[in-house]
């Protein structure tokens, strides 16, 4: 029995907004989610499959002779075997630079979050302490501007670039960290070990490579002020989290918000899951979700498919 050919969405429920159906004469399938072992039945009738975090290796490849296109959804591509897919004519595309705004607001909403207090403050109305207290403002809890303060950034594409410019806008010196022990400093950058010691505050925004694993640990956060903040909206594994916990419960450093955690989710437990509160805020890997992102993205996708189909190479990494 012939089967038409189809582009196959393996999960669709990392993607939930509108999206629009290739103008392709092939069928559209979506999964809610698929675990790896059920990868070559759902892709047997595929010519194209969309992944976000299912991940594609060459044992499941191997079974898919009619696979010509690897749509990934999202920017990483650490998922799907590259080497496998240019030895063997599958073509492989992905979406850049659809959450550029999303994650750098991000950035902010964590950081004033805890600069301002503000779950600590809205924990207190929430108790009746501002309807019993003595004056017009509750002052229980110190705040900091952004104004006048360093903003340290580890990781200077787009995203890190954003966030410099709404760090000047909020009147914050920035400082741009050079690449970990490197010899040679880049015009506009400092040296790392410096942005860890004046930063009042240091933000990620670089990719998980073997470089940047561990980037900040016991050593790095004892280089930081006791007042400092960390925000990790990168990937989980830039940071030692059980190094981070124990900072953030011996007060070496004022606080934390992240994004990302080395496994997600975090069914095995994390030790930054036991230190959550006024001064460790976890948010559970949105940071790229806005509405506005996530639309951008699923267009993205459909027009690097149509694109193949056109003969174009549009955001072909493979």
């Amino acid at each position: 029995m012939n089967f038409p050919s189809r582009i196959v969405f393996l999960d669709r429920g990392t993607l939930p907004v509108a999206m629009r159906v290739p103008a392709l004469p092939l069928q559209w399938q979506e999964h809610e989610s698929t675990r790896p072992e059920q990868v070559v039945e759902c892709l047997e009738h595929a010519e194209v499959a969309i992944t976000n975090k299912v991940p594609l290796m060459a044992d499941s490849l191997a079974q898919l002779p009619r696979l010509k296109l690897i749509a990934v959804a999202a920017t990483g591509t650490n998922n799907v075997d590259l080497d496998y897919c240019r030895e063997h004519g599958i073509a492989v595309c992905n979406v850049s630079g659809y959450s550029t705004h999303s994650v750098a607001e991000h950035t902010f909403a964590l950081l004033l979050a805890l600069r301002r207090q503000i779950h600590s403050y809205h924990a207190d109305v929430a108790a009746g302490a501002w309807q019993r207290s003595a004056h017009f403002a509750l002052l229980n809890h110190h705040l900091n501007d952004l104004h006048g303060s360093t903003l340290g950034i580890f990781g200077f594409g787009n995203i890190g670039q954003a966030v410099a410019h709404i760090g000047e806008a909020f009147g914050m010196n920035v400082l741009v960290a050079e690449r970990k022990s490197v010899q040679t400093i880049r015009a506009g950058r400092v040296p790392f070990e410096r942005m860890l010691a004046e930063a009042d505050v240091v933000t990620l925004h670089c990719p998980l490579t073997p470089d940047t694993h561990c980037l900040i640990a016991e050593p790095e956060l004892r280089r930081m002020k006791p007042s400092s903040i960390l925000i990790n909206v990168a990937r989980g594994g830039v940071v030692d989290e059980a190094a981070l916990a124990q900072a953030l419960r011996e007060g070496r450093i004022a606080g934390a918000g992240v994004d990302v955690l080395t496994g997600e989710p975090p069914r095995s437990g994390n030790p930054l899951l036991e230190v959550v509160g006024p001064n460790c805020i976890l948010t559970p890997h949105v940071a790229w979700a806005s509405q506005q992102a996530l639309s951008r993205l699923a267009e993205e996708i459909v027009r690097n498919i149509e694109a193949f189909y056109a003969g174009e190479s549009r955001n072909r990494i493979a």
